[in-house]
């Protein structure tokens, strides 16, 4: 089952990459004015702390936002982009190096796919002020499960690899409603992670569960921000290449760093793009 889930992934991973490809390529004389220097640094340092347990989405929109690489409207595309290949090469390693029930990992990760696809249609096609809105109170969500975290408000953990009966039918569930958060910027790492050690299950399993639910939601997802234009092309190309190494540098030479100190950073920065977020919806709503 694991060699299925796996050669799965490596046609997701050509799927995807031919279809930004092919995109890029078509659209490579009208592409945006963005620092490719600035943004292949988000790229790198987001997704070298994401393969460590920071998560991508909420510190590389704080990132976009303070450096000015993207219009509000375009982030929710732009960050599931721009970060498609990276969790592909993640969800590659570590369903490979961490043990986890078959069933359990499988049902999991097509629930979050399945979100991820229906959500994407409609965030695509959201006015700005909604995405702002919605960008400002995902930053929240993320925030709080994060500190969640670090100050061990969720109960639960354990040794079991995989789930049953009404345990594993509430993780489908559950990871179907983060899927298709995913695609308004909510990173599905912290929540994911937090499902996890609830139910009962080892915090290690947590890594090829949400890493692997990733990597099936957003190459389709992501297909449909592409289809629709609703992503900064330039930013995103070059932010996934980078963040590609940067996985690779992590999870095989890295592999582990104190980042309690920088986590309580990420929180604090998160919750100021929130109310920058929430700020830029009122100017858009009385412009």
């Amino acid at each position: 089952m694991t060699t299925v889930i796996w050669i799965t992934l490596v046609v997701l991973s050509i799927f995807f990459i031919y279809t930004l490809g092919k995109d890029f390529f078509k659209h490579r004389n009208v592409l945006e004015e963005i620092s490719v220097i600035k943004t292949a640094i988000i790229g790198f340092v987001v997704n070298f702390f994401d393969v460590l347990g920071i998560g991508a989405f909420a510190p590389q929109t704080a990132l976009l936002k303070f450096t000015k690489q993207t219009e509000d409207r375009l982030l929710p595309g732009t960050l599931n982009v721009a970060n498609t290949v990276p969790v592909l090469i993640q969800a590659l390693i570590f369903i490979q190096i961490v043990e986890v029930e078959p069933y359990t990992l499988i049902f999991m990760l097509i629930s979050a796919a399945t979100g991820a696809v229906i959500g994407a249609g409609v965030v695509s096609k959201l006015a700005v002020r909604k995405i702002q809105l919605t960008m400002g109170f995902a930053l929240l969500v993320t925030a709080f499960f994060m500190l969640a975290g670090q100050l061990n408000w969720i109960q639960g953990g354990g040794e079991a690899i995989g789930l049953t009966g009404w345990k594993l039918a509430l993780a489908i569930a559950v990871n179907f409603v983060l899927g298709a958060l995913m695609t308004v910027g909510i990173g599905l790492y912290a929540p994911c992670m937090a499902l996890v050690y609830a139910l009962g299950m080892s915090p290690l399993v947590a890594f090829p569960i949400m890493m692997g639910s990733c990597a099936f939601l957003m190459p389709p997802a992501s297909a449909k921000f592409i289809k629709e234009g609703a992503y900064n092309r330039k930013a995103a190309v070059s932010m996934a290449i980078p963040g590609a190494i940067a996985v690779l540098i992590a999870a095989l030479i890295v592999k582990s760093l104190p980042l309690n100190t920088l986590r309580w950073v990420v929180i604090g920065v998160i919750i100021y793009t929130s109310i920058i977020m929430f700020r830029s919806a009122k100017s858009t709503a009385s412009s």
